[in-house]
Protein backbone atom coordinates (compact mmCIF):
# COMPACT_ATOMS: atom_id res chain seq x y z
CA UNK A 1 0.00 0.00 0.00
CA UNK A 2 1.28 3.61 -0.99
CA UNK A 3 0.09 6.37 0.99
CA UNK A 4 0.23 10.22 -1.02
CA UNK A 5 -0.67 13.33 0.76
CA UNK A 6 -3.52 15.42 -0.97
CA UNK A 7 -4.77 18.56 0.54
CA UNK A 8 -5.10 20.06 3.93
CA UNK A 9 -8.75 19.71 5.04
CA UNK A 10 -8.88 22.27 7.54
CA UNK A 11 -6.52 24.78 8.07
CA UNK A 12 -4.25 25.12 11.37
CA UNK A 13 -5.53 27.35 13.57
CA UNK A 14 -4.07 29.48 16.68
CA UNK A 15 -4.53 27.83 20.16
CA UNK A 16 -5.94 24.35 20.98
CA UNK A 17 -8.08 23.57 18.88
CA UNK A 18 -7.80 19.82 18.75
CA UNK A 19 -9.72 17.84 16.25
CA UNK A 20 -11.83 15.41 18.63
CA UNK A 21 -13.35 13.23 16.44
CA UNK A 22 -13.92 12.85 12.61
CA UNK A 23 -16.26 10.43 10.87
CA UNK A 24 -17.26 9.85 7.29
CA UNK A 25 -20.52 8.48 5.72
CA UNK A 26 -21.32 4.71 4.54
CA UNK A 27 -21.85 6.07 0.85
CA UNK A 28 -18.45 8.32 0.78
CA UNK A 29 -20.61 11.63 0.43
CA UNK A 30 -19.65 13.84 3.67
CA UNK A 31 -16.76 13.78 6.32
CA UNK A 32 -17.81 15.43 9.82
CA UNK A 33 -14.67 17.19 11.88
CA UNK A 34 -15.25 18.04 15.42
CA UNK A 35 -12.90 19.92 17.15
CA UNK A 36 -11.97 21.32 20.74
CA UNK A 37 -14.56 24.60 19.37
CA UNK A 38 -17.77 22.17 19.65
CA UNK A 39 -18.73 23.17 15.76
CA UNK A 40 -19.35 20.47 13.66
CA UNK A 41 -17.84 20.97 10.15
CA UNK A 42 -19.13 18.93 6.88
CA UNK A 43 -16.62 18.39 3.99
CA UNK A 44 -17.66 17.08 1.04
CA UNK A 45 -15.83 14.53 -1.06
CA UNK A 46 -13.57 16.72 -3.05
CA UNK A 47 -12.20 18.36 0.58
CA UNK A 48 -14.08 21.46 0.30
CA UNK A 49 -15.69 22.93 3.59
CA UNK A 50 -19.97 22.69 2.67
CA UNK A 51 -21.18 23.66 6.24
CA UNK A 52 -20.42 24.41 9.58
CA UNK A 53 -22.85 24.56 12.14
CA UNK A 54 -22.52 24.41 16.19
CA UNK A 55 -23.87 21.79 18.69
CA UNK A 56 -26.14 21.97 21.23
CA UNK A 57 -25.46 21.99 24.96
CA UNK A 58 -28.08 19.85 27.34
CA UNK A 59 -29.05 22.10 29.60
CA UNK A 60 -28.28 25.97 28.62
CA UNK A 61 -27.44 27.32 31.71
CA UNK A 62 -24.37 25.58 32.05
CA UNK A 63 -23.04 27.68 28.92
CA UNK A 64 -21.11 26.49 25.62
CA UNK A 65 -17.73 25.58 27.41
CA UNK A 66 -19.27 22.89 29.69
CA UNK A 67 -19.17 19.88 27.63
CA UNK A 68 -16.99 18.65 24.56
CA UNK A 69 -17.70 16.49 21.85
CA UNK A 70 -16.22 13.12 22.41
CA UNK A 71 -17.41 11.02 19.50
CA UNK A 72 -19.28 11.51 16.13
CA UNK A 73 -20.76 8.34 13.73
CA UNK A 74 -23.07 8.48 10.67
CA UNK A 75 -26.36 6.73 10.24
CA UNK A 76 -26.12 3.61 7.69
CA UNK A 77 -28.26 5.72 5.17
CA UNK A 78 -25.91 8.67 5.23
CA UNK A 79 -28.99 10.73 6.36
CA UNK A 80 -28.52 11.95 10.11
CA UNK A 81 -25.48 12.44 12.84
CA UNK A 82 -25.06 11.00 16.39
CA UNK A 83 -23.07 13.14 18.44
CA UNK A 84 -21.68 11.81 21.73
CA UNK A 85 -21.12 14.88 24.40
CA UNK A 86 -19.31 14.71 27.88
CA UNK A 87 -22.37 17.03 28.97
CA UNK A 88 -24.33 13.46 29.39
CA UNK A 89 -26.52 13.05 26.44
CA UNK A 90 -25.95 11.86 22.96
CA UNK A 91 -27.92 14.33 20.39
CA UNK A 92 -28.91 12.61 16.85
CA UNK A 93 -28.81 15.65 13.83
CA UNK A 94 -30.63 15.14 10.33
CA UNK A 95 -28.13 16.45 8.03
CA UNK A 96 -30.10 15.25 4.95
CA UNK A 97 -28.63 14.04 1.84
CA UNK A 98 -28.15 17.40 0.09
CA UNK A 99 -25.89 20.30 1.27
CA UNK A 100 -28.88 22.80 2.01
CA UNK A 101 -31.07 20.81 4.01
CA UNK A 102 -31.59 22.75 7.30
CA UNK A 103 -29.63 20.81 10.56
CA UNK A 104 -31.83 20.05 13.19
CA UNK A 105 -31.72 17.75 16.14
CA UNK A 106 -34.49 14.68 15.72
CA UNK A 107 -33.52 12.49 19.17
CA UNK A 108 -31.95 13.14 22.28
CA UNK A 109 -30.97 10.99 24.42
CA UNK A 110 -29.67 12.16 28.21
CA UNK A 111 -27.40 9.29 30.34
CA UNK A 112 -26.53 8.41 33.25
CA UNK A 113 -22.58 9.55 32.82
CA UNK A 114 -20.16 11.36 30.26
CA UNK A 115 -20.49 10.11 26.69
CA UNK A 116 -17.56 8.66 25.63
CA UNK A 117 -18.06 6.75 21.91
CA UNK A 118 -20.85 6.42 19.90
CA UNK A 119 -21.45 3.79 17.06
CA UNK A 120 -24.45 3.36 14.62
CA UNK A 121 -24.29 -0.44 13.39
CA UNK A 122 -28.35 -0.63 12.74
CA UNK A 123 -30.87 1.49 11.11
CA UNK A 124 -32.68 2.52 14.44
CA UNK A 125 -30.86 2.06 17.24
CA UNK A 126 -27.55 3.36 18.49
CA UNK A 127 -24.26 2.12 20.77
CA UNK A 128 -23.30 4.37 23.32
CA UNK A 129 -20.18 3.77 25.74
CA UNK A 130 -19.82 5.92 28.96
CA UNK A 131 -17.40 7.10 31.13
CA UNK A 132 -18.59 5.15 33.96
CA UNK A 133 -18.13 1.77 31.84
CA UNK A 134 -21.93 1.11 30.64
CA UNK A 135 -22.55 0.26 27.36
CA UNK A 136 -26.27 1.34 26.13
CA UNK A 137 -28.56 1.01 23.18
CA UNK A 138 -30.10 3.77 22.44
CA UNK A 139 -33.49 3.07 20.69
CA UNK A 140 -34.25 6.08 18.07
CA UNK A 141 -38.26 5.43 18.14
CA UNK A 142 -38.75 5.98 21.15
CA UNK A 143 -35.79 8.27 22.77
CA UNK A 144 -35.16 5.15 25.11
CA UNK A 145 -31.73 3.36 26.14
CA UNK A 146 -31.07 0.33 27.85
CA UNK A 147 -27.83 -1.39 29.29
CA UNK A 148 -26.29 -3.90 27.69
CA UNK A 149 -23.16 -4.06 29.57
CA UNK A 150 -21.47 -2.75 32.67
CA UNK A 151 -17.55 -2.63 33.60
CA UNK A 152 -15.34 -0.87 36.28
CA UNK A 153 -13.52 0.78 33.53
CA UNK A 154 -14.44 3.85 31.09
CA UNK A 155 -15.87 2.78 27.23
CA UNK A 156 -12.57 4.23 24.91
CA UNK A 157 -13.89 2.57 21.57
CA UNK A 158 -16.09 0.82 19.86
CA UNK A 159 -16.26 -0.96 16.85
CA UNK A 160 -18.57 -2.20 14.70
CA UNK A 161 -18.98 -4.23 11.15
Amino acid sequence: MKLQYLATLLPQQEGSNKICSLACTPNGVKLAVVGNDRLITLIDEKGDVRDRFSSKSLDSKYGKKSYVIKSVCFSPDSTRLAVAQTDNVVYVYKVGESWTEKKVIVNKLPQSAATTVVQWPFDDKLLIGLRDGKLRVGILSSNKCTSLYKTDEPVVSLSTK
